[in-house]
């Protein structure tokens, strides 16, 4: 588990040194201009989309490990392609490598972290890779502004460089990991893969849990990180008067947040129901909006804008840090043993959706319907209260409250969903 850790700490740490200057790469340094920058995000998400309906078979069928280790190198492909790429045509391939193995990335490091821990465990495991990746992500992105340099292209080579080297980095690490379920490469299937993969999509499809959960998580993605570098960003320069630089420091503050909470708020999550957890976020999303709404729609002091402005993003930080050892860890524990990889594969397929779908809706919505942007988005935390609470519904008492389950290596019981009692 410390491997997989480490190794997913150092691939957030390469992504954070490109994500943040792809667009100004393409349009700018390279001078591929403004639509070509676009089409450059648009295929590094649809190419996630494409390549993740296939992901989760291939996870059950031959493990996570060769997965994760294939999409790393694609990865590492795909950025090397995009920091030596000149021309429209090699920059949208670079881009479709470099979307389809991060995307991949993650059902295979959530199956792998899935095999090593056990429902007691589970939550405290999911919440690391989050806080890892959070501040990875933040400190290659610091030490990424500092290297970079618009007037010279080598200096985003060099970005681009120390990215794909991470990524060869968590290949090389995940080859030294000996999973239990996984002893070799070559003898990475878990037993009764076959009838999972037989089960496919419509035995997922079937498990009336697992689909609201995953409505619930595109719900949850949709309202918050689908906004955070489009309509909320947008709102903030248009209706607030926020200058860009502000928006550097709400993100900051977002990540400031989860880095600092995430372990104080896990200690309170982790014996509560975790619909009950998802519920609270919802509510504390909804304030978040409101002090969207203030900061945009009040009559107070720029400074009091400002403030609260950036105090929305600090409270999303808080709602995803309570998120982290919730959401993720009960995909897991929905899961029958031979479908964890497609469980997985479909969780990550809604969030890309979510964050596909999120920009195009909220973004000409928060520059130009200032108020009806804030109700949207407070109707739609208040949603994800509603939906958490009926998904608890559907739980068995064990996936509700994971502490109250005992020690075991079983990843999960299937059961029909008229055996599935509810919790109480």
């Amino acid at each position: 588990m410390r491997r997989i850790q480490a190794g997913n700490a150092l691939s957030a740490f390469g992504l954070g040194f490109t994500v943040p200057y792809l667009y100004v790469y393409v349009a700018q340094v390279r001078e591929l201009g403004a639509s070509t920058a676009g089409a450059v995000l648009a295929v590094f998400a649809m190419a996630a989309l494409v390549a993740l309906p296939f992901t989760g078979r291939i996870i059950d069928r031959r493990g996570p490990l060769p997965v994760l280790v294939a999409a790393a190198v694609l990865a590492s492909a795909g950025a090397v392609g995009m920091g030596l790429s000149g021309s429209i045509p090699a920059v949208v391939l670079s881009a479709a490598l470099l979307g389809a193995g991060t995307a991949v990335m993650q059902p295979a490091l959530a199956t792998m972290i899935v095999w090593c821990s056990e429902t007691a465990t589970r939550t405290r495991a999911f919440a690391t890779q989050f806080f890892l990746q959070n501040l990875g992500l933040g400190v290659g992105g610091l030490i990424g502004g500092h290297i970079v340099d618009e007037s010279r292209p080598a200096s985003f080579t060099l970005l681009f460089g120390i990215e794909a080297a991470m990524f060869l980095v968590l290949a090389a690490i995940a080859l030294t990991v000996r999973l239990p379920h996984s002893p070799t490469l070559h003898d990475s299937r878990p037993s009764g893969a076959e009838t999972g993969a037989k089960g496919g999509l419509r035995a997922l499809l079937g498990h009336r849990a697992m689909v609201q959960l995953l409505v619930l998580g595109f719900v949850l993605f949709f309202a918050c990180y689908g906004q955070f570098e489009s309509g909320l960003a947008a709102y903030g320069t248009e209706a607030a008067g926020i200058e860009p630089a502000t928006l550097g420091t709400a993100l900051a503050a977002n990540t400031a947040v989860i880095v600092l909470a995430q372990f104080l708020v896990l200690r309170f999550v982790e014996r509560r129901r975790r619909s009950r957890v998802i519920a609270s976020v919802g509510l504390i999303w909804a304030v978040a909006w409101l002090a969207a709404g203030y900061a945009g729609l009040g009559h107070g002091s720029q400074a009091m804008a400002t403030a609260a402005f950036i105090s929305t993003y600090a409270l999303f930080g808080l709602g995803e840090a309570m998120l982290s050892p919730t959401v993720a860890p009960l995909v897991a524990d929905l899961a029958p043993e031979a479908m964890v990889g497609q469980y997985n594969s479909a969780f990550a397929l809604v969030k890309q959706l979510a964050l596909a779908v999120g920009p195009a809706v909220g973004g000409p919505m928060g520059a130009a319907l200032h108020g009806p942007y804030i109700v949207t988005f407070v109707l739609f935390s208040l949603s994800v209260t509603v939906l958490a609470l009926r998904l608890g519904k559907r739980l068995t008492p064990v996936q509700d409250r994971p502490s109250l389950s005992a020690r075991t290596r079983v990843v999960a019981v299937h059961k029909p969903e008229e055996a599935v009692a509810p919790a109480r």
